[in-house]
């Protein structure tokens, strides 16, 4: 059956068109319960469960399906879990048949509309199921927490209850009780009358102060060293204020990282600087406001006019970006109490108070809990627990958590996904060979990691009849496999790169493709992309071509195993004489970039051995580099700003690049103060000079201090991005120096080479184009994921590093080590130990104890404690522990041992408790 609306509606342009609006009603959908044998069988997708829901309900003893309203599945999604009491109400398909659907009455509003038919559903499943089942008495029970919905469905004879009631009522699961969302205004205020914060504006008036500049809209940051100070990320043009800093509890006003918020600037003599010290929650209660309020006083001190930075308060939330937290319960001292304070893994996330019956049992244990509301009178915001992760500090648990915490998709791959992978066994047709050269003659070789089963590259060297080089990187062709649009290409976009943690790889591709089909493995054909250069002696490139081609790679080698063979007066085989005219031009090459203002910078990396057994850490080591890992990396570049030249000169407004961003003068005051003290001179006015400042940047007495500036300046950097060439007009990257990059190399592990590698075979004539690689928009939105997803792969990396660190540490109890000063605090040191490329803080103020004389100086900086006044770069000795006090954020303890400081040292032998101990243990699980 058709209904049809017609109306009229006039134009911009003043002209008058006619609307016409069709509605199909079908009369052949069936209402899914198996047992039906009046609709004949027919169904419209996914039926109900076979069996209705027939729980332990005090308030329907009978058996029955449930149907919710949208506002309950959106709101109390955590009580619907799967394997209990909600499992069918996935299932339940209301029929959009002739018998259920209703026009929306005149003055009738879309959402007493949506009431109304959810209404009209219920009573039509409960007059069609008696039918059917009249001794089983089947029932539908509409679950609505709208009061004005439920007394209507009541009065039209529907059985109906609020979702508090129905869980309430199901005597075999009363932890679900637990997972309720509190969302009314009732239960989410708190006994103390107290306002503690100022109210939110409603977004009509932020609009409007935003529009007339009275606000100010932008991304809320909060602190991870100090909980009572965060920074407003301001969105537009606005170049005076880029960041507005926010100090005391008051002026945060309940807004979490990642919210999207309206600040209102402060009088310019109001404004402050950020705060050095640094301060964790460590609260239990409301009256702990008054304590913040004395620690608000320790961030206002006396600084120069130049520290001053724009200041402001919230004023209101735009949007608000929850997510669920996963973290620890802090069992609350009173006795049978039933609210808890959860504290957050992330530290940037304030405690969430939630009301729980299972205390006991989830102490000690990872959990996650939803954020559902901050009344204006908490100090805290109020939430539900979600889930049980499991013990803390077990692998798997902690391991489980950094993915969840850093929002790494992590779950098996889909049959969906795995329906477009190739039928094994697979081999390279002649369908396969259309548009690609055979170059499986050539002495191609891999070199990566040791254990690496995912290899992206191969390369080759060799010289031509006219005394030229060839020189070829051969990519995997994974594009030839994953083709646009399909499950399998969504799920790679959405992964947006694989993910190396200490023990485990979450791939992005499925491992038939990242560690077999895709892999260049030795001695096996292989489907590849070839950029082939024709050089000179001097590395000049004369020609360059792309292809398409099948490889077969002659050894798979590791960088230990390369540059044997290139040490080796013994070898002279095909591969070896390869590696070594590689390796010769690849330090022409790197020379030539360096010479344009290329940065070499470092960044203390780390490498575990695990015990096969146990698969713990046995030894933590930092990485050594060889000639043979430079060399790979030089050719990884040359290619990868070879293909960006193509396919922008192609694609001049749809190419995909890479560009890592000039940083503003400020970040490098740290690096330069830090420089001067030990009388150096560095320049950061282009990225030649501050290359050459580091080059001349040496102490004969002391030889690693060249490499602690480097790594100070990896920290002065912005963060390299992907963006759509036609969307900027900024294209060059800092740190290569180079005008165009983009990445082409790694298309295994990460999806913007995927789309670069069909940008450049529909550039060659090797593949056709499809809409999507043409839409500039689009693939500026896939840039953003791409850029989100590359953060948080790199923060879950080094998240996954510090837990095996500590793993490493527990095994070895106490150990002293020598280490560098890298940044002074208002009452710390963070130090760097060169032998673990390890970095920690040694505080000079701890609890209970009497505090030392501090004197902060921010221009030098230096720190001075007692009557020994310490600098950046200063050498010190440490004293290296795994404190395990506060179970919920096990950390490195670093304590200083030398130079010695009366009343603050730790003799380098004697531990004032061992922190692992089986009476530390007791005491913390007394407490």
């Amino acid at each position: 059956m058709l209904k049809s609306k017609t109306f009229l509606k006039k134009t911009r342009a003043g002209g008058v068109v006619k609307i016409v609006r069709e509605h199909y009603l079908r009369d052949d959908i069936g209402c899914g319960a198996p047992a039906c044998s009046a609709c004949g069988g027919a169904h419209a997708g996914p039926g109900l469960e076979p069996r209705p829901c027939d729980p332990e309900s005090s308030l329907c003893p009978r058996p029955h399906y449930l149907l919710p309203d949208t506002n309950v599945l959106l709101h109390q999604i955590s009580a619907w879990k799967p394997g209990t009491w909600a499992s069918v109400a996935s299932r339940l398909r209301p029929p959009g048949s002739l018998e259920t659907y209703i026009e929306q009455e005149q003055g009738e509003s879309a959402n007493d509309r949506n009431d109304r038919a959810i209404r009209v559903a219920a009573k039509w499943y409960n007059d069609h199921l008696k039918k059917i089942s009249a001794e089983n008495q089947l029932q539908v029970i509409l679950i609505t927490n709208d009061k004005k919905n439920k007394e209507k469905a009541v009065e039209e004879g529907i059985p109906a209850f609020t979702c508090e009631e129905y869980v309430k009522s199901l005597t075999a699961n009363p932890e679900l009780v637990d997972r309720l969302a509190c969302l009314s205004e009732e239960m989410n205020e708190i006994e103390s009358g107290k306002i503690i914060f100022s109210e939110h504006l409603p977004l009509s008036k932020l609009q409007q102060g935003i529009k007339s500049g009275s606000y100010l809209q932008g991304t809320f940051r909060a602190s991870r060293e100090n909980y009572l100070e965060a920074t407003v990320w301001i969105h537009g043009d606005n170049e005076d204020e880029k960041e507005v800093l926010l100090q005391g509890l008051k002026h945060l006003n309940r807004a979490i990282h990642e919210d999207i918020v309206a600040v209102e600037l402060l009088p310019r003599s109001q404004w402050v600087a950020p705060s050095s010290v640094v301060l964790h929650d460590e609260g239990q209660n409301e009256d702990d406001v008054e304590k913040d309020e004395e620690r608000e006083l320790m961030l206002k001190t006396a600084v120069s006019e130049k520290m001053l930075r724009p200041t402001g308060r919230v004023v209101g939330i735009i949007k608000r970006n929850w997510r669920p937290y996963c973290g620890m319960l802090s069992k609350s001292d009173i006795k049978e109490s039933r609210r808890h304070l959860f504290t957050p893994a992330d530290k940037r996330i304030p405690r969430i108070r939630i009301e729980t019956r299972q205390a006991s049992a989830l102490e000690g244990r990872r959990i996650i809990v939803a954020i559902d509301g901050w009344p204006r009178n908490s100090r805290y915001p109020n939430g539900h627990f979600v889930r049980n992760l499991g013990d803390v500090g077990e692998k798997e648990t902690e391991t489980e958590v950094l993915l969840l915490e850093h929002d790494v998709p992590h779950q098996p791959f889909s049959q969906a996904v795995l329906s477009f992978l190739p039928k094994m066994p697979w081999s390279i047709t002649e369908k396969d060979m259309k548009n690609r050269e055979d170059l499986r003659h050539l002495c191609v070789c891999s070199v990566d990691p040791p254990g690496c089963t995912d290899i992206d590259d191969a390369l080759h060297c060799r010289e031509l009849n006219n005394g030229n080089l060839e020189v070829g990187v051969h990519i995997a062709d994974v594009s030839h496999f994953i083709r646009p649009g399909n499950a399998l290409d969504q799920e790679s976009a959405r992964r947006g790169t694989t993910v190396y943690l200490c023990e485990k790889r979450i791939d992005m591709v499925p491992e038939l493709l990242s560690s077999n089909l895709c892999s260049l493995r030795s001695n096996v054909d292989r489907l590849a992309f070839s950029c082939i250069w024709e050089m000179n002696h001097n590395a000049e490139i004369l020609k360059t071509r792309f292809t398409k081609s099948v490889i077969n790679s002659k050894a798979s080698l590791t960088y230990a195993e390369a540059q044997m063979r290139i040490d080796s007066t013994a070898m002279n085989d095909d591969i070896t004489t390869s590696l070594r005219g590689l390796n010769k031009l690849a330090k022409i090459l790197k020379k030539g970039r360096i010479e344009k203002g290329a940065l070499t910078l470092s960044s203390p990396e780390v490498r575990f051995h695990m015990d096969s057994e146990t698969h713990d850490p046995i030894d933590l080591q930092t990485k050594e580099l060889r000639e043979t890992n430079s060399m790979v990396e030089e050719f990884m570049l040359l290619a990868n700003i070879s293909v960006a030249k193509k396919i922008h000169e192609e694609f001049s407004e749809h190419a995909l690049l890479r560009k890592h961003p000039a940083p503003p003068p400020s970040n490098y005051e740290i690096l330069v103060k830090a420089a001067k003290s030990k009388n150096l001179e560095i320049k950061t006015d282009t990225a030649k000079s501050l290359a050459d400042s580091l080059d001349r940047a040496e102490c004969p007495d002391f030889p690693y201090l060249n490499t602690l500036l480097r790594i100070l300046a990896t920290r002065c950097m912005m963060q390299a991005v992907y963006f759509c060439s036609g969307m900027e007009n900024d294209f060059h990257h800092y740190g290569l120096a180079s005008p165009i990059y983009t990445h082409f190399t790694s298309p295994i592990r990460r999806y913007a080479d995927i789309i670069v590698h069909r940008l450049l075979a529909v550039a060659i004539g090797a593949d056709c184009t499809y809409p999507e690689l043409t839409d500039k928009h689009k693939l500026s939105d896939i840039c953003k994921n791409l850029n989100f997803r590359h953060k948080m792969a790199q923060y879950a990396q080094r998240a996954s590093v510090a837990f095996h660190t500590q793993l490493f540490f527990k095994s070895k109890g106490i150990i002293s080590e020598e280490a560098y000063i890298l940044f002074v605090r208002k009452n710390a040191i963070v130090v760097l130990i060169p032998k673990y490329g390890l970095e920690g803080t040694v505080f000079f103020e701890e609890k209970d104890k009497p505090k030392p004389r501090l004197t902060f100086d921010d221009e030098v900086p230096s720190l001075r404690i007692e009557g020994t006044v310490f600098h950046v770069f200063d050498k010190v000795k440490v004293k290296i522990t795994l404190d395990s006090s506060n179970l919920q954020h096990q950390k490195i303890r670093m304590a200083l041992v030398e130079p010695q400081i009366p009343g603050i040292n730790i003799p380098p032998d004697v531990s004032d408790v061992d922190l692992n101990g089986p009476e530390e243990k007791k005491r913390r699980l007394e407490k």
